[in-house]
């Protein structure tokens, strides 16, 4: 199933989500997950104060994913890929994609949590899961 959202869109998306999780991966592999609230400014995002951890990962290797697990029971997921900009003790986020996730077997759940354009016909995803790109 796919439910494409244009990126102008991430902060009505965000907006039907509580808190997200910001992933991040050291030079030498290891992954750090913090909770973070980001916030729309300009084109990308900007996470307040997430911690000297994620900072020094993102000085090495700047790919990101935020997580926004669903708000409700086999409800969809937001994940938002982008990149990772040290700015301060602050990190400013350029998005490079985003999608709307939930696993089939979780097709039994409510519909996206923000009006979107109608969804492909079931089986048109290339992911194998009810998802679809947000960019």
């Amino acid at each position: 199933m796919s439910i494409p959202v244009d990126l102008a869109d991430l902060e009505r998306a965000l907006g039907a989500f509580g808190s997200g999780h910001l992933a991040t991966v050291s030079e030498g592999g290891s992954v750090k997950i913090v909770t973070v609230d980001p916030v729309v400014e300009g084109e990308g995002l900007l996470v307040r104060g997430p911690g000297g951890g994620t900072l020094r990962n993102l000085a090495g290797n700047p790919a990101l994913t935020v997580l926004f697990p669903p708000t409700e029971r086999h409800g969809f997921a937001l994940l938002v890929d982008g990149t990772g900009a040290v700015d301060g003790e602050d990190v400013r986020i350029a998005p490079t994609g985003a999608v709307l996730h939930r696993p089939r077997a979780h097709a039994d759940g409510p519909p996206p949590p923000f009006e979107a354009p109608a969804p492909a016909a079931a089986g048109d995803s290339a992911c194998g899961h009810e998802c679809g790109p947000v960019a």
